[in-house]
């Protein structure tokens, strides 16, 4: 029994390095953005900046229409405030009394029966 304590007193002594297995995982190399996946991409793109493109080019006509609406406003508006002078000038020329001034200055005489009434508007 000796030689085997022995045995086992040396076998025990003597440490058994164990050294770790290195072990290599190959991971599996990712393809970060396939073929399709751009042809994808690059369609999107498109159809977003042509979609943007319109979309400007329809704001801008319709700027430009309300401008034009904006301009066309205002002549409106002056021209209804020259029509509003006139109506008043016309009332103040043809007053009777301006009239018949006018017709004595020149001459003429008032003869009752030529004159004809006619219905004020």
């Amino acid at each position: 029994m000796a030689v085997r304590a022995r045995q086992f007193q040396t076998y025990v002594e003597q440490p058994t390095v164990v050294q770790p297995k290195q072990t290599i995982i190959k991971q599996p190399k990712k393809k970060r953005i396939t073929a399709k996946e751009k042809v994808l991409y690059i369609a999107f793109i498109v159809v977003v900046s042509i979609l943007a493109v319109t979309i400007l080019h329809k704001q801008s006509s319709i700027q430009q229409s309300t401008m034009e609406i904006q301009t066309i406003q205002s002549e409106i508006s002056e021209i209804s405030k020259q029509n509003v002078d006139l109506k008043v000038k016309v009332a103040e020329l043809s007053r009777y009394d301006r009239i018949m001034k006018k017709a004595k200055a020149l001459g003429l005489t008032l003869n009752e029966k030529n004159v004809k009434v006619v219905p004020g508007e």
